[in-house]
């Protein structure tokens, strides 16, 4: 139990004293950029998927 304890006392200090939260600017810059690049994957994927299935379909249309 009472390494239990050690642990969480250890974890809470860790959390509070040693790490660098990001600031509400930083943090809001962050999830900006990611909206963004899933976004354009997404739109990538979409290309993607949209030019395989005009390719399978034309090769379908053509042998049945």
């Amino acid at each position: 139990m009472k390494k239990l304890i050690k642990y969480f006392k250890e974890s809470y200090n860790e959390l509070v004293y040693k790490v660098s939260w990001p600031t509400r600017i930083e943090l809001s810059n962050s999830a900006v950029v990611v909206m963004f690049a899933s976004l354009i994957i997404a739109a990538l994927i979409f290309v993607v998927d949209l030019s395989f299935e005009n390719m399978m379909r034309f090769i379908y249309e053509r042998i049945f």
